[in-house]
């Protein structure tokens, strides 16, 4: 890379480098990898060919790199399944591939088991059920809960179990 200001172009060869530093550096979809190989190729024609060589490989495969994306997510972070899809979707993963890992992701999973988790980490230290009287604090849980991908039912369901009577916005529907 040329010292400050704009990298340098790269060839065919070049390419192939920069993809697989990229590859080592974290796992992207193919869709990633072919919109930075473009910015740095000196032609855009060599771009094809190093993708075809990089699917050959088996190193820009959108399947696996979904199943395990969603799989991280799922495991290490908590998240829920529509905070999965938006990831993967930002991720320049086609819809169709992204629904089919999350099927298998998700698949044997109760959406209420993974809230309860979520909530457990979150506020391990607080006890719940007071803390949640309070309806800001309430709203904090519920709006942790939609942006960490859970659906505005379940999300409410399970805020139930410890607040009794929800606010008003309780009434809140659709999805994020």
């Amino acid at each position: 890379m040329a010292a400050r200001g704009k990298p340098k172009k790269l060839d065919r060869d070049g390419l192939w480098d920069y993809a697989l530093r990229q590859l080592a550096r974290s796992a992207q979809s193919a869709e990633e990898i072919r919109q930075k190989l473009l910015r740095r190729a000196e032609s855009p024609a060599d771009v094809p060919a190093a993708m075809a060589k990089l699917r050959e490989y088996g190193f820009a495969d959108d399947r696996k790199f979904s199943e395990a994306f969603a799989a991280s997510r799922l495991q290490n972070r908590g998240f829920g399944r529509l905070r999965v899809l938006r990831d993967l979707r930002s991720k320049r993963v086609p819809q169709a591939i992204a629904d089919e890992a999350l099927e298998k992701t998700f698949s044997g999973t109760e959406e209420q088991d993974l809230i309860q988790k979520f909530l457990d980490k979150k506020y391990r230290s607080k006890d719940l059920a007071v803390f949640l009287k309070e309806e800001k604090n309430l709203a904090g849980a519920y709006r942790k809960l939609r942006i960490a991908g859970f659906s505005s039912s379940g999300s409410l369901s399970a805020l139930r179990r410890y607040a009794r009577e929800l606010p008003e916005w309780s009434e809140i529907e659709g999805e994020p």
